[in-house]
Parts: structure tokens; C-alpha cells; sequence
């Protein structure tokens, strides 16, 4: 279903309040479930009793079981209506106690030493046959308040707490369960029909880790439709999620109850000439002629050997280019050249390739405010402060849970940089629609904030020109550096996945590569911008320490047996295109999830004999 979201700011002083606020809101002439947010500061005499959850329940229930009558609804009697209450208390919810993320319980029993409570409620109603219109179609409804302390100008004495600028248009739905399961569901139906991997490999080597290795079992073996091009699993009897195959946008997880995307699907044609006659790089054709002298061939083979040393490493591709060439490339198993396979976070740098194309085409420039209008409403939003080059560099300062923040922990709640992979919510969305947590280019954070919220001004700037934005990719870059079919996939609203559900080959990330250090020349055509590979290869400054660019990795620490000077595009499971300047090299690694951990571990001892095997350009 397509949740309807809207903003509702009010004062209320009392409990009570919040549920004549709450059904006073109610909508039965759609079908559609919604979601209402209130700003509210609750005095501290409110008696929420010993169980606060099942007071606040039994009270919603009362006032919402009373509306529903009162419009000619029948209510199931002898049942509860809220599937769920989570509560947050404290005097600052967004400080240390976490409380900003609603998909978390926190207890109560505690008051506020100033006096005031900053009380947070998700309130769910049931769906199930307990609420019907006389014409049996079901209502489905959820209500969520957000609660939050007023500001320190109107708050009581003491109490100077303020929520952070901006809203949270979104709060997480669903147990880590259901969306653990969400997110297997995509990634299989992914290996299934972009990869075409056996199912029983991917069931065991990927996937499995957006669920607890304890839950597996009660996780169904997926039941794939071939006609249909779906594949959907079950988590007991309680929970099945299901994911299509659009063709060329790959997978696309639906919402709960949904059966199609709400996006038509685009077919992404290459006008390059076919790959086996055309020769590399601008097709596979690889010439027949011995290494140079300067290349050791037996320190080569070695380092192509260890990549493949340990089994348990799953690497499903490694290859080398040198000066242009290929020069080293070998595949697991059943995978090939063409195979699609997951890249995850390596998409993270593509988008800064794709915002490289529009600098140049001198659409914004890096030092720009980022053209987001929701961030431009007011003039006091500090987020119109946020930069493209901010969101580059992973500095935007954008309230955004992430399991790499140093204060991320047990208690923090389902991270928002994992829901827009299981949630089924519009990303673009999701990501624009924070509110500050720190001031731009002040914080360094992993999040996928930054990135999306770029792909949102990748899309906006390209259908303000009329321009198709699924087929974009492919006529801005892909076809112009030989590239004829990388999947890139979407959420249920058409927007590029691209801080992860992406898939390409060995090839097509070895072109990447290149494009980076041809300094964004490609044939003589300058595609990115000057200065703009010393832009995403140089530390970003509100960063700890030198190990971030702009949307790439850096070598800055030395974590790899390769030249400090080295930067790459990394992703879960030990995805890395390497680009390697001193030595005029390209190294591509691509494997299966659960290698990870042995797939760093020989992929360094590879890149060591590499550097053996390769003299320092001239």
C-alpha cells in the first residue's frame, strides 16, 4: 500500500490531548494507510501507571474504538486494536538516550529532572479484521505522534531542550524480523534473475546477513515464479515479503500487500556495437599480445593465484589492468564476464560519477548549496547550508542512523542506513526529509544519506531537462566507456538504488576504474570535470582521519599493501575497484557476502604480490 505522510505540528499539554489529536486526524474515505506526526510537550504530573504501554494502548484503543463507532464502522468487540506501543522518555530525545528513532522501545518509570517528559508514541491499529467499512473494504490505519520537548523559548524553566531542525517524515515500520526478511527477499530474487546463480549457493553465501544466523531456520526456502518473475519468502506464518523482476531495474522489493512497483519500468538499450567484435575497452575483444618486459609474468600469476586461495573467500571475480590492458582475469565457477554480480556500496561511487557528468555539464557546481528544494523552504533550515560537495564527502551533518556511527549501539534501534534497503519506502523520500545533526562538513559519517540525497538531485536535474532518468546512465556514461548492461537497480518509486542494489561485471568496474585514472578522459572527451579525481581522491576535512573522499575510499592509512595514494569504490562482502595511480593500475574484486571477512584477508596478500609484479610508472 502507498502510506500517505503528514506533517501535523500542534502544542498540547496533556496525555489525553494526544489521542483527541490523534483520531481527530483519522481518515476513512481512502484506503490507503497513513501516518500523522505531532510535535507535543506533555506536563510531568500526566499518571502514565506502572505499565506506560499498556495505559497508553488501553486509552487509544478507548478513544479510537469511540470515533469509529461514532462514524458507522463496525469494531470487533472483545479485541485489542493496537498491534503495538513503543515509548520514549527523557529530557533530551535526541541526545544520548537514542529516542529520535521510534522503531525502538524504551522503558519508562523515569521523570524528567526538568520537569517536563519529551514523550515519543507509535501507535499501530491492527488491520486484520478489526476494523471494516459496511462495504468490507478493509481499513488500514496507523497513527504515530511524535513527541518532542519545545524549545528553550518556550519551554519550562530548565528545560532548553530543542528537537533537531527539520522533521522525520518517516519512523521505521516493522520488527528487525520482517524487515531482515524484506531485505533476503530482494537480494534473492536478485542472485535469482539479474545474476542467475543457483539459489541454494545464494541462499547460504548472500543475503543471509540481513537476518540473525539464529533465525535462518524459520526463514522458507523462496518460492520463485518464473511467469510472473517473483520471488518471495516467509518468516514462520507471519510475515512473507516478496520482490519482482522489472528487467532492466533489476528487483524491486514491494510493500507489504503490494503486487507491482509504482513505476513503469524502462528498457535500457546499449547503441554500442556488439562486445565479442568490438575491441577493448570499448567492447571484449582482447588483443593477442605478450605482457610488457617491465611485468614480472610469475609474480602476476601468483597474485591472481591467491586471490583464489581460500575457498572460503567466495571471490567470484578478480581482474588487473595495467596501462589500459588487461593483463591478469579469472572467474569462480559458473560466473563469466558478463555476469551481473552484487557490487553494494561500489554504487555509492558511480553516483559520484554520474554527479561528475552534471558538474561538467555545468548543471551545479561542487561548492554549490545542493539544489534540494525541501531545503530551501525557509530561510532559517540550516540544511540550505549543506553543499554538494557536503553530501560528496559524507559531511551533511543529516540526522541518520548508521551501525558505523561511534555512538551506535544495542539500544539505538533499526538503522535508518539499513531501512532503505528492507523498508520499501520511497529513498529519495526518506533521506531529504532529516533533520540536522551536526553542522555541514563539521562530522564525518558513513550514512546513506548523503548519497541518495544526491541521487535525488541527479533525478530532478535530469527530468527538469525532459530527459529519461532510468535511461541516463547508460546514454551519459555507460555507452560512452564501453559499458552495455550494468543493473542498477530502484526502490517501489523508480529511484536508483545505488548505495547498493546494484549489480556489474569484473569488466564493467575495471572501465570505471579507468575513467578515474584517465583524470575523466575517456577517447579524448572529457567527461568529468578538471580537478574533480584530486576532489574525490583527497581526504575529506571532517573526516578523523584520511580514509574518505568524495563517495570513494582512500589508502590514506595504509590499510592496504598499496600506495597511500591509492583510492577505491568498496562494497559489503569485499567488493573493491581499486585505483591504483603510481603504478597505472585498475584492481577489481568481486565475491560472495559470507567470504568477506577471508576475502580481505587474501585480496591484501594478492594486491602485495602485485606491487612485486608491477614497477612504479614512469
Amino acid at each position: 500500500m502507498n502510506l500517505t505522510r503528514r506533517k501535523h505540528e500542534v502544542r498540547l499539554s496533556r496525555l489525553d490531548d494526544l489521542t483527541d489529536e490523534l483520531v481527530s486526524h483519522d481518515r476513512t474515505d481512502v484506503e490507503t494507510p497513513f501516518a500523522t506526526e505531532i510535535r507535543m510537550k506533555i506536563g510531568a504530573t500526566d499518571t502514565l501507571g506502572a505499565n506506560p504501554d499498556e495505559h497508553v494502548g488501553r486509552l487509544l484503543d478507548a478513544r479510537v474504538i469511540g470515533v469509529l463507532e461514532g462514524q458507522g464502522l463496525d469494531v470487533l468487540e472483545g479485541d485489542r486494536l493496537h498491534e503495538g506501543i513503543s515509548l520514549g522518555v527523557g529530557a533530551d530525545p535526541f541526545g544520548s538516550g537514542r529516542v529520535g528513532n521510534l522503531s525502538r522501545r524504551v522503558p519508562l518509570g523515569q521523570a524528567s529532572p526538568q520537569g517536563v517528559l519529551c514523550l515519543m508514541v507509535r501507535f499501530t491499529l491492527r488491520s486484520e479484521a478489526v476494523v471494516a467499512f459496511r462495504r468490507r473494504t478493509c481499513l488500514a490505519v496507523t497513527a504515530v505522534a511524535f513527541l518532542a520537548c519545545s524549545s528553550a523559548d518556550d519551554a519550562p524553566a530548565g528545560a532548553g531542550v530543542s528537537a533537531p531542525a527539520g522533521d522525520f517524515r518517516y519512523i521505521p515500520e516493522g520488527s528487525d524480523l520482517e524487515l531482515g526478511v524484506a531485505g533476503y527477499t530482494k537480494v534473492m530474487c536478485s542472485a535469482v534473475f539479474v545474476s542467475g546463480r543457483d539459489i541454494d549457493e545464494a541462499l547460504y553465501t548472500s543475503g543471509y546477513f540481513m537476518m540473525p544466523e539464529s533465525e535462518l531456520p524459520n526463514v522458507s526456502r523462496p518460492m520463485i515464479d518464473r511467469d510472473a518473475q517473483t520471488l518471495s519468502m516467509s518468516y514462520g506464518d507471519s510475515v512473507t515479503r516478496t520482490a519482482v523482476y522489472t528487467g532492466d531495474q533489476g528487483c524491486v522489493l514491494l510493500p507489504a500487500g503490494e503486487r507491482a512497483p509504482f513505476f513503469d519500468p524502462v528498457p535500457v538499450v546499449s547503441t554500442l556495437p556488439p562486445a565479442e567484435s568490438t575491441p577493448w575497452p570499448m567492447g571484449d575483444l582482447l588483443p593477442d599480445e605478450p605482457l610488457g618486459p617491465e611485468i614480472d609474468r610469475a609474480a602476476l600469476e601468483q597474485a591472481v593465484d591467491l586471490a583464489f586461495s581460500d575457498p572460503e573467500a567466495y571471490t567470484a571475480a578478480f581482474l588487473v589492468t595495467h596501462r589500459g590492458k588487461i593483463i591478469a582475469e579469472r572467474y569462480m565457477q559458473g560466473i563469466g564476464l558478463d555476469t551481473q554480480l552484487e557490487s553494494w556500496s561500489m554504487g555509492k561511487s558511480l553516483t559520484a560519477t554520474l554527479i561528475g557528468l552534471l558538474i561538467h555539464e555545468g548543471e551545479f557546481a561542487l561548492d554549490d548549496p545542493a539544489p534540494v528544494p525541501e531545503w530551501h523552504e525557509r530561510p532559517d533550515d540550516p540544511r540550505g547550508a549543506i553543499r554538494v560537495s557536503d553530501l560528496l564527502r559524507m559531511s551533511s551533518g543529516l540526522h541518520f542512523t548508521a551501525p558505523r556511527d561511534p555512538d551506535y549501539g544495542p539500544n539505538s534501534g533499526y538503522p535508518d542506513h539499513m531501512y532503505v534497503y528492507t523498508g520499501a519506502v520511497d529513498i529519495f523520500d526518506f533521506s531529504v526529509n532529516r533533520p540536522m545533526q551536526f553542522d555541514a562538513n563539521t562530522e564525518g559519517r558513513y550514512r546513506n544519506s548523503d548519497p541518495l540525497s544526491l541521487g535525488y538531485v541527479i533525478r530532478r536535474t535530469v527530468e527538469a531537462r525532459g530527459e529519461q532518468y532510468l535511461t541516463f546512465p547508460q546514454r551519459a556514461l555507460f555507452d560512452k566507456i564501453g559499458i552495455r548492461r550494468q543493473v542498477l537497480e530502484t526502490d517501489p518509486w523508480g529511484n536508483f538504488q545505488l548505495t547498493g542494489y546494484d549489480y556489474g561485471t569484473a569488466r564493467n568496474w575495471a572501465r570505471i576504474g579507468m575513467l578515474y585514472l584517465q583524470d575523466g578522459v575517456w577517447n579524448g572527451e572529457r567527461l568529468l570535470p578538471e580537478g574533480y579525481v584530486d576532489f574525490v581522491s583527497s581526504p575529506a576535512p571532517a573526516w578523523d582521519s584520511p580514509i574518505y573522499g568524495g563517495l570513494f575510499w582512500l589508502n590514506g592509512t595504509g590499510g592496504m599493501p598499496v600506495p597511500q595514494s591509492a583510492y577505491y569504490a568498496s562494497g559489503g562482502g569485499g567488493q573493491r575497484t581499486i585505483i591504483i595511480p603510481t603504478h597505472d593500475l585498475v584492481v577489481v574484486r568481486l565475491g560472495h557476502f559470507r567470504g568477506s571477512g577471508p576475502g580481505s584477508r587474501i585480496l591484501n596478500l594478492a594486491l602485495e604480490k602485485l606491487m612485486e609484479a608491477i614497477p612504479e610508472s614512469d
